[in-house]
Formats: structure tokens, sequence, C-alpha cells
């Protein structure tokens, strides 16, 4: 049986199985808030083992979070991406107990290359802009039968 899915169940199924396998993220405590196709909202609270000497949320963890949900904004499409490039600038100090939010856009996806642009948040404050650059290999998410989209 051939089942259609819409762009955006497209995009969630493919969401649930890369979830299954991402210890990392699970593993940070991150949480995916929405996902769409070409874009993604993850959030991850700042914990105690997650501050520098500085006593701010190390930038490792905060590239960690923009990194996994530019993983979740172009896997979403139902092609297997991984990152060939990636850049981040920090911008403001992220907080023991702070939530940051990440949000992913899609900004340009042809052949195999895509842009993304993700802002962290933490409420109000841009704490840092990522930009990442993917590069679709082989596979997929899902099995031939569910990827049939419908608009």
């Amino acid at each position: 049986m051939n089942v259609a899915l819409s762009p955006d169940d497209l995009a969630r199924a493919c969401a649930d199985a890369m979830w299954k396998e991402d210890d990392a993220s699970k593993g940070l405590g991150m949480k995916i808030v929405e996902i769409r196709p070409g874009q993604a909202t993850m959030t991850m609270t700042v914990q105690p083992h997650m501050v520098n000497g500085q006593r701010i949320a190390h930038g490792g963890f905060i590239f960690l979070l923009a990194d996994s949900t530019f993983a979740f904004a172009c896997n979403s499409h139902n092609q297997r991406a991984v990152a060939a490039q990636c850049d981040i600038t920090f911008i403001r100090p992220g907080k023991l107990g702070d939530e940051l939010v990440a949000t992913a856009r899609e900004i340009s996806r042809s052949g195999r290359s895509g842009i993304y642009d993700i802002r962290v948040t933490a409420g109000d404050v841009v704490i840092a802009e990522f930009r990442g650059h993917s590069r679709t290999i082989a596979g997929t998410w899902l099995p031939s039968a569910d990827t049939e989209t419908r608009s």
C-alpha cells in the first residue's frame, strides 16, 4: 500500500525516525518543539554540567543545540543529510537555568547542497547565530512507499 504523506507529515516522520537514533540530543535533554519541511525548533535547558569557568553556558553546548536543530531541518525531506560546514557567532552568554531555543530555517537547497540559518535565543535575547551547510548522502529515513508526498 502506497500511503501519501503531506510535506509536514513527511518531515515529522523523518524527525521521528532520526530521533530514535539520536542519543546525543536526547542525552543533553534536548526536545523537538516543531518540525516542518526545511525547518526545526528545539530546546535545551542549560544544566550545571554545561557551564564553563566563567559560569556561563559553554559555547560547545550552544553549538550542539544549533547543530542538532540544523540536522533535523536538513533531514526533513527524507534525504539523509550531514553537515559539510558550520559556523557560529556567539552574541550574548547563556546562563545556568536558561531554556535555549534554536530555530532553523532553510535558506537554499539545490542538488546535494543546502544552507540553513539557526538562531539560538534565551527568551527575547539572541544568544547565537549559526549557519550550516548540508550535503545529502545515500539513503532515506523512510521506506520509499512512505515518501510520496501530496500537496
